[in-house]
């Protein structure tokens, strides 16, 4: 295929709650800057300090729930430096839903930053942030194909524009085993508020534009990975675009609900992660879900002009 950006470098953007894999990020063309976790009074990087599954242990053993922090404004500053002095023309950034995190405005205001500092990067290089309004593998396996299509030829356009109509469909299905984490954490309102837990119940929550929906109480534990599969076939519109599942400590979780999307879909899942530790501390270590395209919404997420 001839390559249609040939003036162009271009370079992805990300931070590790998109809980890309190491072997994505080894292809090139991603950079995933890891968010600051605290730990009974330490602090760490995630993806630098441990791997996803050497948190699991790490959680179940501190005596006080895990904190996060968002990546700050500096530390995004640096990155587009880094970015503009290795050559690249476009740097397409794409955070945590803005509705869970301050990422996404750190990113904008290192933006600006990076041109107050630079005024000769003006018309040479090209910032574009974006509000992902999702977590995990829903934006972090858009930005991984996102790379193959650059890999491919598209232009920082094409990418910016393919993007941005993907998260506005993306949808996640998930359930926790536990919900001691999510009602601690109390971030993710519909499982905190959810009561059932100790009657068996499980709830399988819809993440929509950063917004929690219980959608469905399953009862029993052989029934979740079954539930979140007839749901997904049930809301997703393209029955062929990728799917992609993460799971936590639990690798059976993982394969259940590859099993049961693979039936309902008629083809394996694409994609297969564990989740990382700033999803972790929230959704508990024992955790499984999927990420799927659904119906077309107009955009509520946030834009770099609303900051």
């Amino acid at each position: 295929m001839a390559k249609k950006n040939p003036d162009q470098k271009i370079l992805l953007m990300t931070d590790t709650a998109s809980d890309i894999p190491d072997e994505a990020l080894a292809d090139g063309g991603i950079v995933m800057l890891p968010i600051p976790i605290a730990v009974d009074g330490v602090g760490y990087l995630e993806r630098v300090d441990f791997t996803p599954t050497e948190f699991y242990e790490i959680i179940t053993r501190a005596k006080e729930l895990p904190t996060t922090s968002h990546i700050l404004s500096i530390t995004y500053q640096q990155a587009y430096q880094d970015a503009f002095e290795a050559g690249y023309t476009h740097v397409i950034n794409t955070t945590i839903t803005s509705k869970g995190s301050n990422m996404f405005q750190a990113a904008v205001q290192g933006k600006r930053q990076f041109f107050a500092e630079n005024p000769q990067a003006a018309g040479r290089f090209e910032i574009t942030v974006l509000d992902s309004g999702t977590y995990t593998l829903g934006y972090g396996q858009p930005v991984m194909e996102a790379a193959q299509m650059i890999r491919e030829g598209a232009t920082a356009e094409e990418v910016t524009a393919w993007l941005d109509d993907c998260f506005s469909c993306t949808e996640i299905l998930f359930a926790s085993y536990s919900l001691e984490y999510a009602k601690r954490s109390g971030r993710i309102p519909a499982a905190a508020a959810f009561v059932g837990d100790v009657l068996g119940l499980r709830p399988v929550i819809s993440i929509i534009d950063g917004t929690t929906t219980v959608v469905e109480k399953v009862r029993g534990d052989k029934n979740v990975a079954i539930r979140i599969a007839e749901n997904a076939l049930k809301r997703a519109v393209d029955k062929k675009s990728v799917t992609a599942i993460v799971y936590g400590a639990v690798d059976q979780y993982g394969e259940d609900l590859t099993r049961e999307l693979s039936r309902r879909f008629s083809r394996v899942p694409k994609v297969r992660y564990h989740v990382g530790a700033a999803i972790t501390i929230n959704s508990g270590p024992k955790v499984v879900g999927v990420a799927y395209r659904g119906e077309k919404r107009l955009n509520t997420r946030a834009r770099e002009q609303d900051f």
